[in-house]
């Protein structure tokens, strides 16, 4: 018995046909979010490493152009987070897009996104938590640490925040969102000074003439650009924990519009802002993958203690991402064990309301993590990182899938759209999905990690198959179960 019959049924037995019934993942939350915590995680989930490190070494190969890069790529993010806040507004959920894939596209469909999103957050725990060892291993006191120890440290301080309440996890991300944010803003402030005043940063003098005299905005052509795009992407992963913390806010049709359309001024300010910036104040030679573009800057100007201050930003950044992870796949977790389609132990929650089950299955994938940390902590961070980055593409994709079935539904009169959409569907949905395959397709431009993680596709997807297999009469005996409590 399909999940789309469960709900059908459902919808049968109440005197509004239109409405559609709660996702039995979302029973027994709370509702402890306040509209600045959903409001900050919205800016915590689109700034992040991405911007602080990873835009030095872009800087480094498209020039001045990775703004427009950021921009684009931004754009086709906001759409994502706009189709989603428009199916948190049709039907709150903590399950998020695996609840509107399981309406939408069946249990196959929410199997396929949960567990993709599993992996991505899974693996990006495992990079978080080497990123947080790398960086504390940047204070001489902790040198001698061994890095997989920091690694442990870490995971361990953050699984007992997400334990303890959501709204802890809410205050946690908010104040790591006020770092980011100040230090962004501190920076803008000062770049803007040193354009204004024409002071000089490391010899030369801001303004347009660092872009003109240094190759112009496409310094070495337009393929490196395009070829940027493929790390810009994932640069804002994370966006669409919107719509998995709008499951425990008290007034979602609230908080989630503004959250979300605010979104896309906040890439415009902080990424597309800093990105014109750091172009105008230093060629795009200058910058290096190996050093935040920030500290770059600040150095070149004599800021003292500016790499210490940068690194306790970035690694904030790594801490929230992975507060973010542990969160988002609990709640995914419980969705998909309501379903039958995850382990049942994924479905328990605590005194506090917290799906404890799901949050430490991610836990014990970061454990491993440790080890990888322990056996080869050069290569562990790369390794992860690409494998994430199928993880996010995939769950985009869905999303923007299970849009276009809701709005093909709504047309047929099934079911209604709210007043807050995501614009110009369904040319909207297809070009985000055209792009997102792009962006993947791309990776096989890099032969190195690239190439190699997208021949990883075959093996996730028998994976993926074999699973289905082995889960699939435990979720056609959940879905009759559910179906005769509903007719009875």
């Amino acid at each position: 018995m399909s999940k789309d019959a469960v709900n059908t049924a459902a919808a049968a037995s109440r005197s509004d046909a239109a409405q559609v019934p709660a996702d039995a993942g979302d029973a027994g939350y709370s509702k402890d979010l306040k509209a600045r915590h959903v409001n900050m995680i919205a800016i915590g989930g689109a700034i992040g490493t991405g911007l602080f490190l990873g835009a030095g070494g872009r800087l480094h190969n498209a020039g001045p152009a990775l703004a427009i890069a950021y921009l684009v790529c931004g754009i086709f993010a906001f759409f994502v987070v706009r189709a989603l806040g428009e199916l948190v507004l049709y039907r709150p959920s903590s399950g998020s897009f695996v609840s509107y894939a399981r309406e939408f596209l069946g249990e196959k469909g929410a199997y396929v996104a949960g567990w993709m999103y599993f992996l991505n957050w899974s693996t990006t725990g495992i990079a978080d938590i080497t990123a947080i060892a790398l960086y504390t291993h940047y204070w001489s006191l902790f040198t001698d640490i061994p890095q997989w120890v920091l690694a442990l440290a870490a995971l361990a301080v953050v699984l007992a925040v997400n334990l303890i309440s959501v709204k802890i996890f809410g205050e946690m991300e908010f104040w790591f969102a006020i770092i980011k944010v100040a230090t962004l803003v501190g920076f803008m402030f000062i770049g803007i000074f040193l354009l204004a005043t024409q002071a000089e940063v490391g010899g030369q003098t801001p303004g347009l003439g660092v872009i003109t005299d240094h190759g112009g905005v496409f310094p070495h052509g337009m393929m490196p650009v395009v070829l940027v795009m493929q790390g810009v992407i994932f640069a804002y992963a994370a966006l669409e924990l919107v719509g998995v913390a709008a499951g425990e806010t008290a007034e979602p049709e609230k908080v989630v519009p503004r959250a979300v359309n605010s979104i896309m001024w906040r890439v415009g300010l902080f990424y597309v802002g800093s990105v014109v910036l750091l172009a105008l104040l230093l060629p795009g030679s200058v910058y290096s993958a190996d050093q935040s573009p920030f500290v770059t800057v600040l150095s070149k100007i004599g800021v003292p203690a500016a790499g210490d201050v940068m690194n306790l930003v970035v690694l904030t950044a790594a801490m929230s991402s992975l507060n973010s992870g542990l969160y988002s796949t609990g709640r995914i977790l419980r969705s998909m064990a309501m379903a039958g389609s995850a382990p049942k132990f994924t479905a328990r929650m605590n005194r506090s309301q917290v799906p404890y089950g799901g949050i430490l299955l991610t836990c014990a994938v970061c454990v491993l993590g440790v080890g990888l940390n322990f056996l080869v902590p050069a290569q562990a961070f790369e390794i992860v990182l690409n494998v994430a980055s199928l993880g996010i593409i995939s769950t985009w994709v869905i999303i923007m899938i299970c849009h276009l079935v809701f709005v093909r539904r709504a047309r047929a009169g099934l079911v209604a759209r709210p007043s807050f959409r995501l614009p110009g569907s369904p040319v909207t949905e297809i070009t985000t999905i055209a792009f997102l395959l792009a962006c993947l397709g791309m990776m096989w431009n890099d032969p190195e990690v690239g190439r190699k993680t997208l021949l990883l596709i075959p093996v996730i997807a028998a994976m993926l198959v074999a699973g289905w297999f082995g889960i699939r009469r435990r979720v056609s005996q959940t879905a009759d179960r559910e179906l005769s409590q509903l007719t009875k």
